[in-house]
């Protein structure tokens, strides 16, 4: 691993890229925040109750990965418990992000997923974007919710309220989060025109598993990159690529036994009743709930 930045080019680039969240309209007001790595065992991140699009040098505090206070004039944001659980489980991670996507926000609040392998570039990457259950913001559920999550994925919706992003830097972490509502626009307009067409299961597979080997990724993603499968979800597994997916597929991945469910395709008319019955049966848990 190559030596990190130092302190200050560290908070530079934090100011930089919380003012870039602001000017892509990834979160707004006080929303959101941002930290980073500055050693092992001190973490940087941005203060509570100030307006990203605005940070100033003055805004960041050091707080150790117990979430310590230790130097800088305010108080830690009210949600570093969520950042440090991330950095905890995976010390590979170096910058945290989390933002309000409004697209992507859109998606969790209809009750349609993410979970899916649509576009080459998003599998490669991220894999699938999961939704996580809804928990109340700046709670300890949340953090554990979140950290849990990042052992699995650089990339997380929770439900209502944002995105949670890791990286080996910031600008990492902010790419991630840019192309989750790049990913989340594109989805949108291709329902507005009829339908997402996913890509076929074999193709989504060959992806991921040249991704992971060529981008990294979570260590035990990428531990699965020639596993068959590698580290996507049931239902990618199982899906057709022709958008309409099985309704065996959608039931594996919910954890249903497919007798319970017939193995024809699901019509577009029957198909977001499915969907709700099977994320109520999972409640998305780290994108379970697939197509």
């Amino acid at each position: 691993m190559p030596p990190r930045p130092t302190e200050r080019a560290l908070r530079d680039e934090l100011l930089r890229v919380g003012r870039l969240c602001y000017e892509r309209h990834l979160l707004v007001a006080m929303d959101g925040n941002l930290s980073v790595r500055l050693s092992d065992d001190l973490v940087l991140c941005t203060m509570a109750g100030c307006h990203k699009g605005f940070l100033e040098d003055r805004h960041l505090v050091v707080v150790d990965l117990q979430g310590k206070w230790v130097r800088g004039e305010g108080r830690p944001t009210s949600e570093m418990a969520m950042h440090l659980a991330a950095y905890r489980r995976r010390p590979d991670i170096e910058a945290v992000v989390h933002a309000h996507p409004p697209m992507c926000i859109a998606f969790t609040v209809a009750g349609v997923s993410m979970a899916r392998c649509v576009l080459p570039e998003v599998v490669l990457t991220l894999g699938s974007i999961p939704t996580l259950p809804y928990e109340t913001t700046g709670t300890r559920a949340l953090a554990d919710l979140v950290g849990d999550a990042m052992l699995t994925h650089d990339a997380v919706m929770m439900d209502r309220h944002g995105a949670v992003c890791a990286g080996t830097s910031l600008l990492d972490a902010f790419c991630k989060l840019e192309t989750m509502e790049h990913t989340a626009k594109i989805m949108k307009w291709a329902r507005d025109l009829g339908q997402v067409q996913d890509l076929p299961s074999d193709e989504a597979v060959r992806l991921r598993s040249m991704g992971l080997k060529r981008y990294g990724g979570p260590p035990s993603a990428v531990a699965q990159a020639d596993a068959a499968g590698a580290d996507l979800p049931p239902a990618c597994l199982g899906c057709s690529g022709c958008g309409i997916p099985s309704a065996s597929g959608l039931a594996a991945s919910a954890g249903f036994s497919v007798a319970r469910l017939s193995d024809t395709p699901v019509l577009p008319q029957s198909q977001r009743h499915l969907e709700r019955e099977v994320r109520r049966a999972i409640g998305e848990v780290l994108g379970g709930s697939g197509h």
